[in-house]
């Protein structure tokens, strides 16, 4: 599928409708949008399957929805930082970040280093877009140990005091996620909630409660991936994965 049968696909969907159903209903606020659910987007990404070229080529139309449908068929492990941190400087709305995040970039190379650094930006979409890596990464990486989502704690502590609405629901989004990725995170996620209920912060005390509130529920499913587990053996300390 080429270029302009993209675009005629897409065309073919718009709804000027959904454009004001998506700002009133979610908050979504985008320029050039033509107004098509992220669902027919999965379904046309389906049948292209991954092609960076034309992914790159719907890109520079300028059109919202095919920038989202960008994201779906470029093969993350082709991106580079400079291409992300240029994508990420566009982005206007949660909706769109989201999109490039949980199933993009969470899977690059650089998710790490991406998650760290943007957690720390100034932009409220691109600081967002550190902590819906962060709060993807575990689905994106099921192997991962322990130590990488432990050093998440830091930045959702350090930055959970930042009370924009949509960088503040994505420290509480990274926390639950972590939290319910296996019972060692889980006790180490309720730690530091506890932590950010004490503080003098109004938008820490609501991540801490809202993460709370799911954390501790009576049967929330705690998942069991790949945790690290230290045991002495012949009075030395040995490491082995541990599920």
């Amino acid at each position: 599928m080429n270029l302009d049968q993209v675009i005629q696909k897409l065309e073919v969907l718009a709804n000027p409708e959904k454009i004001e159903l998506k700002q009133k209903k979610f908050g979504i606020k985008a320029n050039n949008s033509l107004g098509i659910y992220h669902k027919d987007l999965k379904a046309i990404a389906k049948e292209i399957g991954q092609d960076n070229e034309l992914a790159l080529a719907l890109y520079d139309t300028g059109i919202y929805e095919a920038r989202l449908l960008c994201s779906k068929i470029y093969d993350p492990n082709d991106i580079s930082e400079k291409q992300m941190d240029k994508w990420s400087a566009d982005f206007e709305n949660w909706e769109v970040c989201d999109s490039f995040c949980m199933g993009f970039f969470a899977k690059s190379r650089f998710a790490l280093t991406k998650a760290n650094k943007w957690s720390e930006a100034e932009p409220e979409f691109v600081k967002r877009a550190g902590f819906v890596i962060m709060a993807a990464y575990g689905f994106a990486h099921k192997s991962a140990d322990n130590d990488v989502f432990e050093t998440f704690f830091l930045p959702i502590e350090r930055e959970a005091d930042d009370d924009r609405i949509y960088v503040r629901k994505a420290v509480n989004w990274a926390l639950r996620n972590i939290g319910k990725r296996n019972v060692d995170l889980h006790r180490s996620a309720i730690e530091v909630a506890n932590r950010l209920l004490v503080t003098e912060s109004n938008s820490a005390k609501w991540i801490a409660k809202n993460a709370l509130g799911e954390l501790e529920k009576p049967g929330v499913n705690i998942l069991d991936y790949p945790r690290q587990v230290y045991r002495p053996k012949n009075n030395k300390t040995s490491l082995r994965t541990s599920r």
